[in-house]
């Protein structure tokens, strides 16, 4: 895979999309939050669960030491933050729910590239750093709606969701392999999966799902 650009050495490519993806995947916590109608340490739990799930999972698979909020607590601080500024303001929203899927559909265009750019940095193979990109895009949203008693936004009938972040993922492994600098690769990553995930919630797009059938009589 093409190398990462050196001034990444300076400023990691990866870490500010952690920083961008612990933002708005904190605001979706926190707007979940406000629907289970929790007070503030309430919020900034959901929040911080959210906003640093798939990136702990991401970092513990890939045995990184220490584990990026542990390494640097100002994501932890950056979540607690969104929480208080959603606690105090989620009720001017029309409708929290429809931005709620909107925000997090920007999280998971920013969280996918983030998992790719820190497993192709760390030199592993496409396998793992498709398998990471999509990890990284999705646990935390997947914690937050299990922990809160939702349905799965991850798994919710026929909507594309994980179909999106493995779709973002593939087309940057794909990218790197044809030779296209990462940074291409991981933009064409973003965009991928935000326009797959968009156009399911703006044109209801999705895929075919199983559908049983009656046993067959021999």
């Amino acid at each position: 895979m093409t190398a990462l650009p050196d001034w990444l050495g300076e400023f990691p490519l990866g870490a500010a999309l952690d920083y961008a993806s612990v933002l708005v995947f904190a605001l979706t916590g926190a707007l979940v939050a406000s629907r289970q109608q929790l007070d503030l340490v309430g919020f900034i739990f959901i929040a911080a669960l959210t906003a640093i799930g798939g990136g702990t999972l991401r970092d513990l698979l890939l045995g990184r030491d220490p584990v990026f909020w542990v390494g640097d607590p100002t994501y932890v601080l950056i979540a607690a933050g969104a929480a208080v500024v959603v606690f105090f303001t989620a009720h001017l929203l029309e409708s929290r729910y429809r931005a709620l899927l909107w925000l997090d559909a920007c999280a998971l265009a920013v969280a996918v590239p983030a998992g790719v750019a820190i497993t192709m940095r760390l030199e592993h193979g496409p396998v793992i750093v498709l398998i990471m990109g999509i990890a990284t895009g999705t646990f935390g949203g997947l914690m937050r709606d299990v922990v809160c008693n939702e349905v799965p936004l991850v798994l919710k009938q026929g909507e594309l969701y994980l179909s999106c972040a493995f779709a973002g993922a593939m087309s940057a492994v794909i990218a790197t392999a044809l030779g296209a600098d990462t940074l291409i690769a991981l933009m064409i990553c973003g965009g991928v999966t935000f326009a797959l995930r968009a156009g399911s919630l703006r044109f209801g797009w999705k895929l075919p799902v199983y559908k049983a059938r009656p046993p067959r009589q021999y």
